[in-house]
């Protein structure tokens, strides 16, 4: 069975930094793309980044722009985010996924999801 888990979230404050993992397992999940989403209590969910499986383009939301950095190591089967000066708006749950679309125009949903892990920024 195919499964995503989510590690690195934690209580932090404005201006620090963390580092999310997203470790696969069940499957080899190095052709897909894989990103980041966030759902902050009250609001919708939202997509952060995202990374192809074969060229590793990656795209990411504005409000993350310069502060975020997705990678991957396929030989690991695993997804990461570097999450720099970050603010007390981004307190939320961040959530792994694999298999989907992204871009310009928006996402289509993941067939993978992972269960977050919970990022909290004090001001």
């Amino acid at each position: 069975q195919a499964q995503l888990k989510e590690s690195g979230g934690g209580l932090v404050q404005a201006g620090d930094s963390l580092r999310l993992s997203c470790a696969g397992s069940g499957r080899t999940f190095g052709t897909y793309s894989m990103g980041w989403f966030r759902q902050a209590p009250g609001k919708e969910r939202e997509f952060v980044a995202g990374i192809t499986g074969s060229s590793g383009y990656v795209y990411y939301a504005d409000f993350v722009k310069g502060r975020f950095t997705i990678s991957r190591d396929n030989a690991e089967n695993t997804v990461y985010l570097q999450m720099n000066s970050l603010k007390p708006e981004d307190t939320a749950a961040y959530s792994c996924a694999a298999d989907f679309v992204f871009g310009r125009y928006g996402t289509n949903n993941p067939r993978y999801w992972g269960q977050g892990t919970q990022v909290t920024v004090s001001s």
